[in-house]
């Protein structure tokens, strides 16, 4: 059973989020808070797996909570936020957040995100993921000038020439941050079909998630 904390200031988004989590058998939200600071106390205080952090929140945004819950080994934590702003993205990747959602995700998403992050994975919403791995890729922040291109690696080669040609298509469409069932329509597979390749991407290049997949692909130079 996962245990899910749910912190938004909005007693709305925190019951639609409930409701969403709620009907998952394998979910159970056990707290709930209006705050950052509520957050981080009931993160400390109760047998928590993952906190859902809103960034704007009263008493302590989201960005300080994620820092402090992550900081303490409490809990994992995604931010779900209206905003799709960079300057929140990087910060709560920087604080130790593993996930980042925007509020007009589909219900899906917002359980795959838990379950992801519970099992250890990273998670970032297609919207996030281009800016985000661009930068990780030139192991740079996003203002800063890009890097001159380094010498071909002979251990990146040898992956890249083990990935089929369908492999290839895969993980060049999951760096442009598309989503499992997005591919599956542009290649016109099946979900369970195109889950099959990037587990055997992840495999391959020995990534731990789809985000480190992604900065193998850029810095392979198979990114689109």
């Amino acid at each position: 059973m996962i245990r899910v904390l749910l912190a938004d200031d909005h007693a709305l988004v925190r019951s639609g989020f409930a409701m969403v989590l709620s009907v998952e058998d394998d979910i159970e939200v056990v707290a709930q808070a209006a705050d950052g600071a509520a957050a981080v106390a009931a993160a400390r205080n109760g047998a928590v797996d993952v906190a859902l952090l809103d960034v704007q929140m009263p008493v302590m945004d989201g960005i300080e909570a994620t820092r402090r819950i992550v900081g303490t080994g409490c809990a994992k934590v995604v931010i779900v936020t209206t905003f799709d702003r960079e300057d929140y993205l990087f910060d709560a990747l920087a604080a130790g957040a593993s996930g980042f959602l925007l509020k007009n995700a589909d219900p899906d998403d917002l359980v795959e995100a838990v379950r992801a992050v519970a099992g250890g994975h990273a998670l970032l919403a297609p919207e996030a993921t281009l800016r985000v791995i661009r930068a990780l890729a030139a192991d740079a922040s996003p203002a800063a000038p890009e890097p001159a291109p380094a010498p071909p690696d002979p251990g990146q080669q040898r992956i890249v020439a083990s990935l089929t040609e369908r492999e290839h298509e895969v993980l060049r469409l999951v760096s442009e941050g598309l989503s499992n069932a997005e591919i599956a329509q542009r290649l016109f597979l099946g979900p369970a079909t195109v889950k099959t390749h990037v587990s055997n991407i992840l495999a391959k290049t020995g990534s731990r998630d789809r985000v480190q997949a992604v900065v193998f692909a850029h810095r392979a130079g198979l990114a689109g």
